[in-house]
Formats: C-alpha cells, structure tokens, sequence
C-alpha cells in the first residue's frame, strides 16, 4: 500500500468506480424489474431498500475485485501489459455480449422473480442482495476492470476504497431511480425499446473502458 496517495488519485479512482458501477447497473433486466415492481406494488421504502441490495452486492463484488488485486499485486506486475490486453478483451467481449442480447428477438422480460417475502424494507434488501449477489459475471466485469487500471499492482487503500464507493453509489443511485419512478419510469425502462436503449448505453460505456484499459488508463 502507498502512503502517499495524492487527493486526485483519490477523486480519479472515485470517478472510476462511478462509471464502472453505471456501466454494470444501468441494463434493465430482472432485478431492475423487481425492484420497480416492488415500488409500484408496496411503497418507495421497500424500492429503495430494495435498491440498497442491489447497490450493496454491487459494492462486495467491486470491494472483491478491488482488494483482491492488493494481494495479488506481486503476481499481476510482471505480467500487468498481457493482463491488460485480457482484461481490455474481457470487457470488449462484455459490451458485445450485452449489446446482442439487447438486439436479438426476444420474449418479454420474467415477471415470475420470487416476489413474496420481499413486501418490507428489511426482507426486500436480503432478499434482493441475496438474488444479485448469484450473478458471478458481475465480479468478472469488476476484476477486468481492476486489472485493466494502471495501479492495479500498486494499489492503495484510499484509492481502492474510493473505487468501491463509487461503483456502490452509481449502482444505488440508478436502482432508486427505478425504485423512485416506481409505475411510471420504472415501466418505461423496462419496456422493450427503454431495455435496448438501457443496455446499448451500457454496451457503450463498458466498450470505452476497455479502450481506456487498452492504452493503459
């Protein structure tokens, strides 16, 4: 760890955790669905708690990824330029999965996700971290993304703990304005064209990290 981390490392790590955190939220799928639904259904406090699990499996899976790479920095440094193009490919390889499965025909999105149990604030965040947290390509997309920064075999508390904050603050921030819209902007972004805009969006997003991670950003 690097006991001497400049406030912009800080704020630049920060800001990379906002965009990496947008760019695995904002595609509309079930959980976003649910999320909506249960805002529409009950009231905007289960939404938002709601919300919080969704953020919360977000953050542990970026905290994985993040702190993972402290102690693995031995083993990334001598190989960090190979790992990069890996991870610059995984990601490439990320936006082009979501943006097909965005354009490809398709039936309407599941509305049968578990719904019961989850009508207060405290079972509808266990119970939707529970169902984020069983998404394994969600700690890949981090770790690519981690491997990809060029700090990634010296990393530092502060800057790590700064990425974590930002992915879990984009991805809270985009499910409670699913949860806020609840009926109304929940519905439209979970409508066919509001999923292909979503998820192109997204495919863009995650298509520039890995461009960034490329040229070693």
């Amino acid at each position: 760890m690097r006991p001497d981390v400049s406030p912009a490392v800080v704020t630049a790590a920060f800001l990379a955790g906002l965009i990496a955190g947008y760019g695995v939220a904002i595609p509309v799928g079930a959980i976003a669905v649910l999320v909506m639904g249960l805002a529409a259904r009950t009231s905007f406090r289960v939404g938002a708690a709601a919300a919080l699990g969704v953020g919360t499996a977000d953050g542990l899976y970026a905290a994985a990824a993040a702190f993972g790479g402290t102690a693995l920095a031995a083993v990334i440094a001598p190989v960090a330029g190979p790992l990069r193009v890996v991870a610059a490919l995984v990601l490439l390889g990320l936006a082009t999965r979501t943006a097909w499965r965005a354009l490809r025909p398709a039936g309407p999105v599941a509305a049968d996700v578990p719904r019961r149990g989850l009508d207060s604030p405290s079972r509808a965040f266990a119970g939707v971290l529970a169902l984020t947290l069983l998404n394994p390509a969600t700690v890949v997309y981090f770790a690519a993304l981690v491997i990809g920064r060029r700090d990634s075999a010296d990393p530092d508390l502060p800057a790590a703990s700064a990425f974590v904050l930002g992915a879990f603050l984009a991805s809270v921030s985009w499910q409670l304005l699913i949860a806020g819209g609840g009926s109304l902007v929940g519905r439209v972004l979970a409508g066919p064209r509001g999923r292909l805009v979503t998820a192109l969006v997204s495919s863009a997003i995650i298509a520039a990290l890995a461009v960034t991670v490329l040229l070693g950003g």
